[in-house]
């Protein structure tokens, strides 16, 4: 597991190749960041397409990337610090945000699934959405 901000966890995953389609491995509950079963969902991302800002002040989100490639933005505002990831089935890994971050995703593919899975089912009052972050407009 790699740390590249304090709390922000990118872990390598495997995938097992199986000529009638590869298993991309995701989470296992004796993973050592597995917290809780929230929800899982799917986000479909079309090319050049960008999601977010979003924020959550409870949940942990574990993305994943097993069809595509994302560029994730993740901001912290406590240290004003911007990271960028990118992901997909040629870089497999899992990005563990923990609550009190901004994040936003962009397909750098024709179309991209991100699959998120959060310690506690999705709600208003616990996320935030904006279009700008710290100058940084989502189009």
């Amino acid at each position: 597991m790699k740390k590249i901000v304090k709390s922000i966890k990118i872990i390598k995953k495997e995938i097992i190749k199986n000529s009638k389609g590869d298993i991309l491995k995701y989470l296992n509950k004796k993973d050592d960041i597995y917290q809780r079963f929230g929800e899982i969902y799917f986000s479909e991302v079309k090319k050049n397409k960008t999601k977010g800002w979003n924020f959550h002040k409870k949940n942990t989100c574990i993305l994943s990337v097993p069809l595509g490639s994302v560029n994730f933005k993740i901001f912290n505002p406590k240290t004003n610090k911007l990271i960028q990831i990118t992901i997909g089935k040629n870089n497999y890994k899992l990005v563990i945000i923990p609550p009190g971050f901004w994040f936003s995703f962009k397909s750098n593919k024709k179309i991209s699934l991100v699959a998120n899975f959060m310690s506690s089912i999705h709600s208003k009052n616990e996320a935030l959405k904006k279009n700008i972050i710290n100058g940084i407009k989502i189009k």
